[in-house]
């Protein structure tokens, strides 16, 4: 069932407004579970998905849309993979659609979540233009308040990881974190603790930065990967070179563990 046009309009221009965003606009699909606050969480929200075991029931590609500005992709399912006990989410030339010149994977959680504690195993791309990407969203496709918590490698300069938040529609909270090592050279744990006061990033269990106040996302939002291409935010990604595609982020494994904060 395809999406309301205000609800689609709403969420474009929302991305088009913030160019720094992972924003996941509406999608077409059926029987849309609406969110709640962050705060329903029970015991039994709990999971931890490890990829060697293929596509788990948790989890769905999607398929059949493009976010539109600033996202360069669309969003095949065949663009997530499983192979050699790891998940992989592909960009590549696409000529199956004509909206956009490339493809690319994302995979998302079917159920929303709320205040507890993020985790992934994962190695980004290297490349101009490109992201890869770990968080929790929801906005106007599913009739919510736009919220979400940010982990994006950017393909220009996989030494550092960039975190940023997103509380009804309002961003800028962008920090940009040193590793100490290339992430595209092997797999790392990236982590989040959403709280109601504030969110604290882990890389590979060390705290990295947090950020604390009263203005903290609210809603329960899925949880998502995606690697994908940019346009009109050079300044931000650098130029997109698609000179050796297909390229890939890939995963190794996804936990949640619920709070009662």
């Amino acid at each position: 069932m395809k999406m309301k046009k205000h609800m689609l309009a709403a969420a474009v221009l929302a991305a088009a407004l913030s160019p720094l965003a992972s924003v996941a606009p509406a999608q077409p699909v059926a029987g849309i579970a609406y969110a709640s606050p962050a705060a329903e969480t029970q015991a039994s929200d709990a999971f931890s998905v490890d990829f060697k075991k293929g596509c788990p029931a948790l989890f769905e590609a999607s398929d059949g849309w493009t976010n539109g500005n600033p996202f360069n992709v669309f969003w095949h399912k065949g663009n997530v993979t499983f192979e050699d006990g790891e998940m992989q989410l592909i960009i590549d030339n696409d000529d199956q659609q004509s909206q956009v010149p490339y493809s690319g994977g994302e995979f998302r959680s079917k159920q929303f979540y709320g205040y507890g504690r993020y985790e992934v195993s994962m190695k980004a791309m290297k490349n101009d233009g490109v992201v890869s990407s770990f968080f929790t969203y929801t906005g106007p496709s599913d009739s919510n308040p736009w919220d979400e918590i940010d982990v994006e490698v950017l393909g220009k300069d996989t030494t550092k990881v960039q975190f940023n938040y997103f509380r009804n529609g309002q961003g800028g909270h962008e920090h940009m974190y040193d590793l100490g090592f290339d992430a595209s050279e092997d797999f790392h744990t990236y982590a989040f603790e959403w709280h109601k006061d504030k969110i604290i990033w882990f890389v590979d269990g060390k705290e990295a930065y947090r950020i604390e106040g009263a203005n903290m996302p609210v809603t329960k939002g899925k949880i998502m990967m995606n690697a994908w291409a940019g346009k009109n935010v050079d300044d931000w990604l650098k130029a997109f070179d698609d000179s050796d595609l297909p390229i890939m982020a890939e995963y190794q494994w996804v936990k949640y563990t619920p709070s009662e904060d």
